[in-house]
C-alpha cells in the first residue's frame, strides 16, 4: 500500500493534497470553522436559501401527520422504477417542464447522475460529442462512459468548434454539442445563441448545462437560455438543484420520446433509489419560489460587478461576468499560503489547483451569494492583494 503513501505525499509536497474540512454554525453567509467565524466565500447557495432558516421554516410549516411520510418521509428506500417513485416527483417534473415551455422533464438524483446518464444511454456507436474542454468533470465522465466518439473544443472558441464540424459531420449519424452555460471555475458564459446556430447549420443537437446559471438569470430565473430567449431550441437542458435551489437533485429537459427513452436506457436513474420525498417537496417549493426572487438576482448582479472592479483597482488579475469572481493566482503553494492568510482574516477562501483548473492556474474561487451586503465584501480585494503580497515573498 506504499504507493498510495507516496502519492499522497506527492501531492502534498506540490501543494494539490486535497482535504475535507467540517463547517460548523451555518447562518446566512457565514460559517465557523476552527471556532472561527467567518464571510463565507466558497459556497453555491447562490440566492442565500440554504443559510435562510426563516425559508426552511416556513417549508416546514406544511408538515403535518397526514403527509408526513408521502410529503415529508426520509428514505425513498427503492429506485423509481421499484417503489421509490412518488407523485409529489410527478408534480415537480410537471411544474418544470410547463415552466421551461419544454414536452417533458425528468429527474435525477444529482447533475452528476444526470451527466453521466444522459450521454451513454443517448449516444453510441456512429455519433460524436462536441465538448467545451472546460466543461464539468461530470460531463468528461459522461464521455467517458460513452460509446460514442468524442472531441473537445477550445474553450468558448466558436470557430474551433465549427471547423470541428465541418470537418467531422458528415462522417457521423447524429453529432451534440456539449457545454455549459456559466462555467464554474471562471464564471464566464457560454455563447448560446452561436450554439444555436451552429446546430441549426449542421443539424445536430445542443446539451445546455445550466447548474450555476439556474435562480440567477432570465425573468424567472429559468437561467441562461431563459435570459438569451433559446428555451426550446436547445435539445436538452440539464438543471441541477444543488446550486442556487439549495437543494439536491437535477432534471433534464427534453421531448416525451426521449424521456422514455431515458427511464428505459439510462443506468444511473434505473440503478440507483430515489430521493426520499423530503428532497423532492422541497425542490418544488423552492423552485416555486426563485421564479419570484428577481430582487436577489438584481442584487447579487450589482455585488460581483462591483468586486470585479474592486480586484482590478488593487491589480488582481480576475475573469468572468457572473457571481462566480476568480482571482488568478498560478502558484500553487502561494494559493495555499494566501488562502491560510485569508482565513486568519475572517474569510472563508480554499485554493483551487489542478486538476480542477488547468495547471498553472491555481486561484480563488469567490462564490458571492445575495444574502451578502457590500459592506461584507469592500475589503476582500485590499486583502487578498496583502495576503499575495506577503505569502509571494
Amino acid at each position: 500500500m506504499s504507493i498510495y503513501h507516496d502519492q499522497l505525499l506527492k501531492l502534498k509536497n506540490d501543494g494539490r493534497l486535497r482535504e475535507l474540512r467540517p463547517l460548523t454554525g451555518r447562518h446566512g453567509c457565514r460559517a465557523e470553522m476552527h471556532g472561527q467565524t467567518m464571510l463565507n466565500l466558497i459556497s453555491n447557495d447562490y440566492l442565500g436559501i440554504a443559510g435562510d432558516s426563516s425559508i426552511q421554516a416556513s417549508f416546514y410549516a406544511g408538515m403535518n401527520s397526514e403527509n408526513l411520510l408521502e410529503q415529508y418521509g426520509l428514505g425513498a428506500a427503492s429506485s423509481r422504477l421499484l417503489s421509490g417513485d412518488y407523485t409529489s416527483t410527478h408534480e415537480l417534473e410537471e411544474a418544470l417542464s410547463s415552466a421551461y415551455g419544454y414536452p417533458a422533464a425528468l429527474f435525477f438524483n444529482s447533475g452528476y447522475h444526470a451527466n453521466i446518464g444522459l450521454l451513454p444511454a443517448l449516444f453510441g456507436k456512429g455519433d460524436l460529442i462536441l465538448s467545451d474542454k472546460l466543461n464539468h468533470a461530470s460531463i468528461h465522465d459522461g464521455m467517458m462512459l460513452c460509446r460514442a466518439a468524442h472531441k473537445r473544443y477550445n474553450h468558448c472558441d466558436y470557430k474551433h468548434l465549427e471547423n470541428l464540424l465541418e470537418k467531422n459531420r458528415e462522417k457521423y449519424a447524429r453529432v451534440v454539442i456539449v457545454s455549459e452555460s456559466v462555467f464554474s471555475m471562471d464564471g464566464d458564459v457560454a455563447d448560446l445563441r452561436e450554439l444555436v446556430r451552429l446546430k441549426e447549420k449542421y443539424d445536430c443537437l445542443v446539451y445546455i448545462d445550466e447548474a450555476h446559471a439556474i435562480g440567477l438569470y432570465g425573468n424567472k430565473g429559468l437561467g441562461k437560455a431563459e435570459e438569451y430567449g433559446v428555451l426550446g431550441e436547445i435539445d436538452l437542458l440539464v438543471g441541477p438543484f444543488g446550486k442556487a435551489f439549495a437543494s439536491v437533485g437535477s432534471f433534464v429537459l427534453c421531448t416525451d420520446e426521449i424521456r422514455n427513452y431515458l427511464i428505459n436506457h439510462s443506468r444511473s436513474l434505473i440503478f440507483t433509489t430515489a430521493l426520499p420525498p423530503v428532497v423532492i417537496s422541497w425542490n418544488l417549493f423552492v423552485f416555486k419560489l426563485i421564479q419570484k426572487m428577481g430582487s436577489e438576482r438584481n442584487h447579487l448582479q450589482n455585488l460581483h460587478q462591483n468586486l470585479r472592479q474592486n480586484l482590478i483597482d488593487h491589480g488582481l488579475q480576475t475573469d468572468g461576468t457572473t457571481n462566480i469572481v476568480p482571482v488568478l493566482i498560478g502558484d500553487n503553494g502561494v494559493a495555499v499560503k494566501a488562502a491560510q492568510c485569508m482565513q486568519e482574516r475572517g474569510y472563508l477562501v480554499f485554493p483551487v489547483r489542478p486538476p480542477t483548473v488547468p495547471e498553472g492556474t491555481a486561484r480563488f474561487r469567490l462564490s458571492l451569494t445575495a444574502d451578502m451586503q457590500w459592506i461584507d465584501l469592500e475589503n476582500v480585494a485590499k486583502d487578498i492583494a496583502a495576503c499575495l503580497d506577503s505569502c509571494s515573498k
